[in-house]
């Protein structure tokens, strides 16, 4: 199987299944010097891993990450990082009625005729597992990130099913595992949540994340624009059916005198365009919509076909997410940040000698207006710290 790696001068490679003794990575093209701790790692795992409330997964994992290589008293060498995480809770036998036929929704199907042999506990490579060690190199791109520039990588989730949470302050996200931005909607969403759970259904959701303070001029027209590695990083998360940037498929119903960012001395007006134009980020906050679709795993009967082509009735009982989308926040703010990264990097191979005398414009206070779709105020914007040239 090829398609494994990520990235291009911070390049990671994912290893690993969801039933397997262990998933890992190995990350190429880490700056050296990067004070780094299994700590500053764990902390981001911590925030994914399963088990942590009722309304998700109760696979118990603790998700405990080994740093074995690349990192020397404390400091990235330059060198390969390998990232290892144990698998300690696989229950196969919940999968032992399924090895034989396709579950509705996901990839058994298409990897049975793809390869002509697949690994049905727990759906393999193709399971959500393997984003566990994307969080943990995310980590590390996001600590590099803010060392360097003063970017700050965070997202929060916008909607859960039916129902819209719109912004109210980063504070808040912290302090519920939804993830949501204002907790008074936590009430609301743990009813919906038990309701769901009993019923056997499962439900989608939507993720906003915000990049800020990403410098101007990051992104390699035309064929890798900022815009579309974001989109393909946040593509290649499971269960992700669509990406916007920016005021994304609102743009269609705005004018062209609402939608372009007018741009005076004292900085931009708006952000529709999520901090990118012509695939370059423009000193604006990188705004991003994710949408990802019901767990497919249910309890509910659904009508599928064996291996033989013979009509079956599935229904999964293994212990599965009612949810995806409510862990998927740090997932989207760690591909948000490797693809960053990766485009710093690439920016200060080309480009560090690049001297403009043109004034940075300072980006728009109102920036989660855009995240969310609405015409509130949002968040104001941060100032900007001295970034690194380059």
């Amino acid at each position: 199987m090829s398609g494994s790696s990520f990235g291009r001068l911070f390049s990671v490679t994912s290893f690993g299944e969801s039933h397997g003794p262990a998933i890992g990575c190995v990350i190429d093209g880490c700056p050296p010097g990067l004070e780094i701790k299994v700590s500053d790692i764990q902390h981001e795992l911590d925030r994914r891993k399963p088990g942590t409330s009722r309304h998700v997964t109760q696979r118990r994992e603790s998700d405990t990450v080994e740093i074995l290589s690349g990192v020397f008293e404390g400091r990235t060498t330059g060198t390969s990082i390998g990232l290892l995480i144990r698998n300690e809770d696989q229950r196969s036998k919940d999968y032992s009625k399924i090895m034989d036929v396709f579950r509705p929704g996901h990839a058994d199907y298409t990897y049975w005729q793809k390869y002509g042999i697949r690994d049905y506990r727990g759906g393999g490579r193709a399971s959500a597992r393997e984003t566990a060690v994307r969080v943990a190199a995310g980590a590390i791109a996001k600590k590099w990130l803010n060392e360097k520039f003063g970017v700050v990588v965070h997202g929060y989730m916008s909607q859960l099913g039916p129902i819209e949470i719109p912004f109210k302050q980063w504070e808040d996200v912290h302090q519920n595992p939804f993830f949501v931005a204002d907790s008074s909607y936590v009430a609301q969403l743990e009813t919906f949540m038990d309701q769901l759970r009993k019923s056997g259904d499962s439900v989608g959701a939507k993720i906003s994340a915000v990049a800020e303070n990403v410098p101007v001029g990051w992104g390699e027209p035309v064929y890798d624009r900022l815009d579309a590695e974001i989109a393909y990083a946040m593509m290649n998360i499971n269960a992700v059916k669509g990406v916007e940037i920016g005021a994304g498929f609102a743009s269609v119903a705005q004018s062209g005198t609402e939608h372009s960012d007018e741009i005076t001395p004292a900085g931009f007006l708006s952000n529709n365009a999520g901090g990118i134009l012509g695939g370059i980020s423009t000193g604006q906050p990188v705004t991003v919509n994710v949408a990802i679709k019901p767990t497919s795993s249910i309890r509910l009967g659904r009508r599928s076909i064996d291996k033989n082509g013979k009509p079956v009735i599935v229904e999964t009982h293994g212990r599965h997410d009612p949810c995806v989308g409510i862990r998927a926040t740090p997932i989207v703010e760690a591909m948000l940040a490797l693809v960053l990264i990766d485009h710093a990097l690439r920016h200060r191979a080309q480009n560090a000698d690049v001297v403009c005398h043109t004034p940075k414009i300072k980006g728009n206070a109102s920036y989660i207006s855009h995240v969310n779709g609405k015409d509130s105020a949002g968040l104001p914007l941060k100032e900007d710290p001295e970034p690194e040239e380059g």
